[in-house]
């Protein structure tokens, strides 16, 4: 089990986030605590009134609302009733025991999670001291938890695949809803350390992060907008203020976690540098096309910036799997933006080189020529077919096989194999 604990200064937006995934039906609410009447006769500003009556009480304290997501292994089986009760002992153990709290279990991933909202102001006005709550308290809670109900362990890791995100579609449904689930799932799932690694993540899944021209008041105020993109990459819809969404996607928040992501994907970088490695000794003179069909295979995306003269400045490598995003820079020279036009360049020369350049190309050459590029043989007669086929195998099997000799008997040529022992 991996618990995560948010902090916020509004309760209203962590029950907006979960009661629109009730409306979608991606979660559903088991458990009200400390909650009188009929909670599934009460609307949002209903229950948003239940936390907001204890947050009056203290005014002088901003960040007062508690968002905690248990996250269990794909492998757990639990049911509601299970998910009552772990949730109930948890909140109890950290010491929310007697504050109100809604559970809403979601379905929008391939592993059980639930999500528990709650303040930390008390009945008589108190603060519930949050600092440190995660070493403190819940690290022990949950290894306890994990034990007493058999759950997979999770030896303080988080768990390797998080919420699935989908491309934003524009018109499936209300914009700011897509737009905040998406965003909110790249921004907490995946390690970027610049605001270009994570503009390239959105635009992998339809969200366009836009700060305006430099020359602009958005821009030197530190402001952002999101979109949906449509097919062309090009804005679509209303924009909406990066304040305006739950999780606070704003430049500010998104800078403090540069630093953290850095450490964050360092076990991940050599893999990816691995892969590419091998893609690069296996396709010898590859082009770009190449390299995105391949990596797509091995769930990865290339992105190469692009300035307005279609010069290419710029290239980002995303992890779908580890989910970490890496600039060509950051793995070596090897892979920058530069390397890679130049290694595109060299595959498109080397094209030129080998297309036929008149009218008397056989078929035998142009096939040879496609499957084999490289130790593409031109065959002017058909006595050279066995030169061909003895030149294809070689590239094959790896063996140098020996030449064949020629003798010379009353002025014409005799071709003669030599006998080949492997």
């Amino acid at each position: 089990m991996v618990a995560k604990i948010e902090s916020g200064k509004s309760i209203r937006g962590i029950l907006h986030y979960n009661e629109d995934k009730v409306e979608l039906g991606e979660a559903a609410l088991i458990l009200a605590s400390g909650f009188a009447g009929d909670i599934e006769k009460m609307n949002l500003v209903q229950k948003v009134n239940r936390f907001k009556h204890l947050t009056q009480l203290n005014a002088k304290v901003k960040t007062n609302a508690l968002h905690i997501s248990l996250n269990f292994d794909a492998s757990d089986k639990l049911d509601n009733r299970k998910l009552q009760q772990i949730a109930a002992e948890y909140m109890e153990r950290i010491g929310f025991g007697d504050q109100p709290f809604l559970v809403y279990r979601h379905h929008d991933a391939n592993h059980p999670h639930i999500h528990i909202a709650t303040t930390n102001i008390q009945k008589d006005g108190e603060r519930i001291d949050i600092h440190g709550i995660g070493y403190r308290l819940s690290e022990p809670v949950r290894k306890d938890i994990e034990k007493k109900y058999g759950l997979v362990q999770a030896e303080g890791r988080e768990l390797k695949h998080g919420q699935s995100i989908t491309p934003a579609i524009y018109g499936e449904r209300p914009t700011k809803q897509v737009i905040s689930n998406t965003v909110s799932g790249v921004m907490r799932q995946y390690s970027y350390t610049s605001f270009a690694e994570y503009k390239a993540i959105l635009e992998q899944f339809n969200i366009k992060a836009d700060r305006g021209a430099e020359d602009t008041r958005m821009f030197q105020k530190g402001g952002l907008l999101y979109a949906i993109m449509d097919l062309t990459g090009s804005p679509v819809g209303v924009p909406v203020k990066a304040s305006q969404i739950y999780c606070k996607p704003t430049l500010d928040e998104l800078e403090k976690r540069f630093e953290r992501n850095k450490e964050k994907r360092k076990p991940f970088k050599a893999e990816l540098r691995n892969e590419l490695d091998r893609l690069f000794f296996k396709f010898g003179n590859i082009s770009k096309a190449i390299l995105e069909t391949e990596l797509r295979k091995s769930r990865m995306d290339v992105v190469f910036r692009m300035s307005e003269n279609g010069q290419v400045y710029g290239v980002t490598y995303i992890d779908h799997r580890n989910k970490t995003i890496f600039n060509g820079s950051d793995l070596g020279k090897a892979y920058s933006a530069k390397a890679m036009t130049e290694r595109f360049k060299k595959t498109s020369l080397s094209v030129q080189k080998l297309a036929p350049t008149g009218s008397k190309q056989s078929s035998f050459e142009s096939t040879a020529q496609h499957h084999h590029p490289k130790t593409y043989l031109k065959a002017p007669s058909v006595t050279n077919f066995l030169d061909i086929a003895l030149a294809r195998t070689e590239q094959e099997s790896g063996i140098k096989l020996p030449k064949r000799k020629k003798k010379r008997r009353k002025g014409q040529v005799v071709e003669q194999d030599q006998q080949l022992t492997l």
